[in-house]
Formats: structure tokens, sequence, C-alpha cells
């Protein structure tokens, strides 16, 4: 039981203490608006993401949370808007946050019907800044400043 206990401590270790790593996608239509989710878990808006499955890279996280919670497919990504590290950053868990440009097109779907209610397509002039979750206005604020930050 002794080996056992200690593997079982550090795995536990490992996922308990550590930060998980996500993705979160500023998707951009063709006509230039920007699509966000409405979440169910807090009725706020938020850029589409989540976090990477083991064995994915960046790039195949943020193609697949896009799909399952817009699906829209990524065209091609534009610039790393920035890494957000913050242990506040997200009331749930401690997570690091690689946010990223995306070209996107198609037609909308929600697959994940759990995590997501709505999604909606806004204009720069119309985003629902004071209803974002978690520290996406911060991550647009980035974005629309031209800004890479970490």
């Amino acid at each position: 039981m002794g080996r056992a206990w200690q593997y079982t401590q550090t795995i536990l270790g490992l996922i308990f203490r550590h930060p998980i790593v996500g993705v979160a996608i500023i998707p951009i239509l063709p006509d230039g608006q920007i699509v966000l989710i409405h979440r169910r878990d807090n009725q706020r808006w938020a850029l589409p993401g989540g976090f990477v499955d083991w064995g994915e890279d960046l790039p195949t996280a943020a193609g697949r949370e896009l799909r399952e919670e817009t699906g829209l497919q990524v065209q091609r990504f534009g610039r790393l808007v920035g890494v957000y590290s913050s242990p506040k950053r997200d009331p749930r868990i401690h997570s690091i946050c690689v946010t990223v440009e995306a070209f996107v097109a198609g037609v909308y779907e929600i697959i994940d019907v759990g995590e997501v209610q709505e999604v909606r397509a806004f204009s720069m002039e119309n985003l629902p800044w004071t209803q974002l979750a978690h520290d996406h206005q911060q991550q647009l604020q980035d974005y629309f400043a031209g800004q890479t930050v970490w």
C-alpha cells in the first residue's frame, strides 16, 4: 500500500496543486463581428474556450472548443493575444489561459448544451462589456489595443 499511496498522492498533487491550461478564442466572422457564448453556469457572456485535453496541442484544443461551443470552424489563426495566469482569473480553478485570435466561418450549432445556452455575434460597439465572464473583458481590451500580454 505504501507505494500505491505515494503514487496516488503524487497524481493528486499534480492535479490539484498546479494550474490547468486552457485556451480562449476570439472568433472573428468574415464581417468582423466577434462571436461570444452565453454560459449556463453563471449567465454571463464569454469567449469560447476551455481546457486542453491530454494529448492535445493548443491549436487542436482551440478548434475543438470552438466547434463544441459554437459550431463554427477555424479558417485560420491570427495573433496570440496573451497568456493569462492570475490565480484569481477564473473563480472555479487556477487556470492558465492562452488567448488567440481566430478567423472563423460556419453555422452556429451548440454541441455542449450543458455549458452553452446561446451563441451570438457582436460588433465591437455592441459587446456586452459589463456582462463578461472571468477575465474576458481584459482579454478583449488587450485584443483591441493590439497588445500581446503575459
